[in-house]
C-alpha cells in the first residue's frame, strides 16, 4: 500500500513539474516518465482545443441549422489550411527537436524563425482569397442561397484571420520540439478560454456589443487566437525557454527554409489527401440539405473532442523521437514510439465503445432536431467504427 501511495505522490509531483514549464531532459532516464512529462501538457493543451470545438458548436447550434451548416462548409475549406499548418508544424517539431538534441540552440532558433516566415507567407494568400471571395467559396461548396447570405461573414472572418491559426500551430510546434510543452499548453488554454468567454458575447450580443450570429463565432475565435499568438511571441523573445529569439534572428535563410519545406512535404501530402476527401464529402452532403450537413458537422466536432488529446500524445512521441535521434539514441527513440502508441490505442478503444453506445444522446445534446440527430448519430457511428 505504501508503495502505491508513493507512486500516486510521484505522479502528482510529475504532473506539477510537467505543467510548470521547468526545463526537462528527455534523452536519459525513464522513458515512461519522459512520455508522461511531455504528454500531460500536450494532452491538456489539445483537450482545451477539444472543449472549445464542442462548446463553439453548442452555441452556434442555438442560432440556426444553417449556422451549423456554414461552420461545416467553411471548416472543410479551412482544413486545407490545417493540412499545411500541421505538415509545417510536424517539420518544425522534428527539426527543432533534432537541433535541441544535438545541443545546437542557434540552429533551433533559425528553424523556428523560418517556420514562422513560411506560415506567414501561406496564410497571407489564404487571407486574401477568404476576404475577397467568401460567398463564392460557400457557393462552390454547394451552400444554398439562404445559407450563403446568413453565413458568408463567418467564412470571411475565419479565412481572413487564418494567420492566427497558422502561427498558433507553428509556434506551439517550436515549443514542443524544444521540450517546452507546457508553454504550448498555456498558449492554447489562453486562446480557448478567451474563445469560450467571447463566443456567447459576439454570437448573441452583450451590452453595447451587437449580436453577430454565426459571424460572432469567427470573431471570437480569431480574437482569442490572435491574443494567444501575441503571448507566444512574447515568450519567444522575452521568455526563458530553450528557444529565445532576438531581432537579428529575423532573417530569411533559404537553406534552412528549404529543409523545412522538404521535411514537411510528407506530412502536408498526408493531411491534404485526408482533408481533400473531407472537402469532397462536405460538398456531397450539401446536396442533401442543411440538416444532413449540420448533423455531420456536429459528429465531426464530437470526434475531434477525443482525437485532439490522442494527437497530443502523438506530439509527445514526435518530440521524444527528435531529441533522442539528435542525441544519437535511436533505440530510445523507437521505444518512445511504442510506449505512446500503446497508451493511445487503449484510450481510443475506450472512446470508441462510448461513441458506439451513446451516439444519439450525444448528438441530441447539441441539437434536438430529429433529422439532425438521425444523420449526426449515423455519421458518428460510421466514422467511429
Amino acid at each position: 500500500m505504501s508503495s502505491q501511495k508513493l507512486t500516486i505522490k510521484q505522479l502528482f509531483r510529475y504532473f506539477r513539474i510537467a505543467v510548470s514549464g521547468k526545463e526537462q531532459e528527455f534523452t536519459s532516464g525513464s522513458i515512461r516518465r519522459a512520455v508522461f512529462m511531455l504528454s500531460i501538457p500536450m494532452i491538456l493543451e489539445m483537450l482545451m482545443e477539444s472543449i472549445f470545438a464542442v462548446v463553439d458548436i453548442f452555441y452556434v447550434s442555438r442560432v440556426s441549422v444553417n449556422a451549423v451548416a456554414t461552420i461545416g462548409l467553411t471548416e472543410s475549406v479551412l482544413t486545407l489550411v490545417y493540412a499545411i499548418a500541421i505538415g509545417l508544424s510536424m517539420a518544425a517539431t522534428a527539426v527543432v527537436a533534432r537541433r535541441v538534441g544535438e545541443k545546437d540552440l542557434k540552429g533551433a532558433n533559425q528553424a523556428a524563425v523560418q517556420a514562422i516566415i513560411l506560415g506567414v507567407g501561406v496564410s497571407l494568400i489564404v487571407s486574401l482569397i477568404g476576404i475577397l471571395f467568401p460567398k463564392e467559396i460557400l457557393s462552390v461548396m454547394g451552400g444554398e442561397q439562404d445559407l450563403i447570405e446568413e453565413g458568408y461573414g463567418y467564412t470571411q472572418v475565419l479565412l481572413g484571420g487564418n494567420m492566427t491559426i497558422m502561427l498558433l500551430f507553428l509556434i506551439n510546434a517550436v515549443f514542443r520540439g524544444a521540450g517546452n510543452a507546457s508553454v504550448a499548453m498555456w498558449a492554447l488554454i489562453l486562446s480557448n478560454s478567451l474563445n469560450l468567454i467571447l463566443d456567447p458575447i459576439f454570437i448573441f450580443g452583450f451590452g453595447p456589443i451587437p449580436a453577430f450570429g454565426v459571424q460572432g463565432a469567427a470573431i471570437a475565435t480569431t480574437t482569442g487566437r490572435g491574443i494567444a499568438v501575441l503571448f507566444q511571441l512574447y515568450i519567444l523573445f522575452k521568455g526563458s525557454t530553450k528557444i529565445k529569439l532576438i531581432w537579428d534572428d529575423i532573417v530569411l535563410r533559404i537553406g534552412v527554409l528549404m529543409n523545412l519545406v522538404r521535411v514537411s512535404m510528407g506530412g502536408i501530402g498526408q493531411f491534404l489527401i485526408g482533408t481533400s476527401s473531407w472537402v469532397f464529402l462536405m460538398r456531397m452532403m450539401s446536396e442533401f440539405g442543411s440538416e444532413v450537413l449540420a448533423g455531420y458537422t456536429i459528429a465531426i466536432r464530437v470526434i475531434m473532442f477525443t482525437m485532439m488529446p490522442a494527437w497530443g500524445m502523438s506530439n509527445a512521441a514526435a518530440t521524444l523521437v527528435g531529441q533522442n535521434l539528435g542525441a544519437k539514441k535511436p533505440d530510445r527513440a523507437e521505444a518512445s514510439v511504442w510506449k505512446t502508441g500503446k497508451y493511445n490505442a487503449i484510450f481510443l478503444a475506450i472512446v470508441t465503445l462510448l461513441y458506439l453506445t451513446f451516439a444519439k444522446p450525444i448528438i441530441r445534446l447539441f441539437n434536438a432536431d430529429p433529422e439532425v440527430v438521425k444523420y449526426g448519430s449515423l455519421a458518428l457511428i460510421i466514422i467511429t467504427a
